[in-house]
């Protein structure tokens, strides 16, 4: 294994300064895996998790956030009118293997979003590239096309894709073999939450993609079954969430291992100070993308709702008697009493799942694809299991907890008002 891997601007690289800002924070304390302490709920007590690494980036018990209510507050949404991103190039400009091009075009795929048309010429150039984008942004074609492309060209190509949550990786390994069929490249996912003993078996074939999260990976590497050296290419997937998770040392235990002659793409919806040394010590001279779309709390109709201590479940279940509150994500902060609460309600004839750290990979897919499917009214989650859930049609969002950050409350709302489907955000605040 190299003995100089990582990558510090020692040696004429500049660093990125770039101008991405973290968003205002309500709470600056870092949370861990998702979630606080929640003091006012009828299913309170204890800390959240998520990661999927025990013990890692976990912290010791903390109050719950104290917020102004007046910034969950919006009853007239601005009707934001997005303005028509007219791409640069089309997918047969960037210089694809046809049988790449062809695959593109049977999808119906027919113009590159803008992180794709910004992107793409870059990676394609091999520079390392940081992509400002949010969830859904079309980011994953972005960073697995042309990576596709240098496999196929190129040979002795490995890619690491990380990404914070078990359904991401699965998600990015699904678009890997949508883009990838026919051209006998082979990728596996090593997430945690499930056997590790047939992720080692598959990684004994010559994998062109790795996909997974850090804590299963490093694992992998530290038992040998992962050799560093041979990876070419490394992908940081919502590298934002997996530092706010607390994967700060794996990520950088990996990225260390790594030869210093790889090609590094690195995806955010944030750029914090954590993630800017990140990049300036593991980078070499990124170029720079920035698609994020309009905030969404100004687009949003949000609103509070005031509880008494001893009756928070029963203005939840008050709420949920309204017919207008068809499919609702509700959130809460901590793994059990997320459970606790989702068990609640299908007592109480509300047909509700759960997603949470606690849940089994196979558990979490039957509860989103219930959700997903209608067959389930109600998701209950918290916000580290909640990462990647992509749900058409959510009329509502309900913080049964508060969150922790800004950034998080920003996150939780735009699970609603999607598209051309207008929705609400409904915060629950404790009465003085």
């Amino acid at each position: 294994m190299p003995t100089q891997t990582s990558r510090r601007p020692s040696s004429g690289r500049r660093p990125y300064s770039g101008s991405g800002k973290p968003g205002s924070s309500f709470n600056r304390n870092r949370r861990s895996s998702g979630g606080s302490r929640s003091g006012g709920s009828r299913f309170g007590g204890g800390r959240s998790g998520g990661g999927n690494r025990g013990g890692r980036g976990a912290g010791g018990g903390r109050k719950q956030p104290t917020f102004d209510p007046s910034q969950f507050i919006n009853k007239n949404p601005i009707q934001v009118e997005e303005a028509v991103y007219v791409p640069k190039h089309t997918f047969s400009d960037f210089g694809f293997h046809k049988d790449i091009a062809d695959t593109v075009a049977k999808l119906g795929i027919e113009n590159p979003s803008p992180i794709q048309d910004q992107a793409i010429p870059l990676i394609m150039e091999g520079k390392d590239v940081i992509g400002l984008a949010e969830t859904g942004t079309g980011k994953t074609a972005a960073f697995l096309l042309p990576l596709i492309q240098k496999t196929l060209t190129q040979g002795q190509q490995q890619t690491l894709i990380l990404t914070p949550t078990r359904e991401l990786a699965l998600q990015a390994e699904a678009e890997f073999r949508k883009f990838g069929a026919g051209f006998k490249l082979y990728a596996t996912s090593c997430v945690g939450g499930t056997s590790i003993q047939p992720q080692i078996r598959a990684l004994k074939r010559n994998n062109h993609f790795v996909i997974g999260t850090p804590g299963r990976i490093l694992d992998l590497i530290e038992r040998g079954n992962l050799r560093t050296e041979r990876i070419t290419n490394i992908v940081l997937d919502e590298a934002d969430r997996m530092l706010d998770m607390g994967f700060i040392h794996d990520m950088r235990k990996i990225l260390s291992g790594v030869t210093k002659n790889r090609q590094t793409l690195f995806f955010s919806a944030t750029m914090t100070t954590e993630a800017k040394n990140l990049v300036n010590d593991f980078m070499r001279s990124p170029e720079s993308v920035s698609v994020k779309k309009t905030d969404v709390t100004n687009s949003i109709a949000q609103d509070v709702v005031p509880y008494e201590h001893a009756h928070k479940f029963d203005t939840l279940l008050a709420l949920l008697s309204k017919d207008e509150l068809k499919r609702v994500i509700i959130f809460g902060s901590m793994k059990h009493s997320v459970e606790k609460l989702s068990q609640e309600l299908n007592k109480n004839g509300i047909k509700a799942e759960s997603i949470h750290g606690n849940k089994s990979h196979g558990q979490r897919q039957r509860s989103l694809g219930a959700f997903k499917s209608g067959n389930a009214r109600v998701l209950v989650a918290t916000d580290v299991a909640a990462r990647g859930i992509h749900v058409d049609s959510v009329s509502h969002v309900i913080n049964y907890d508060l969150p922790n950050t800004f950034e998080d409350y920003v996150h939780r709302i735009g699970r609603t008002g999607r598209g051309v489907h207008k929705g609400q955000a409904l915060t629950f605040v404790s009465k003085k």
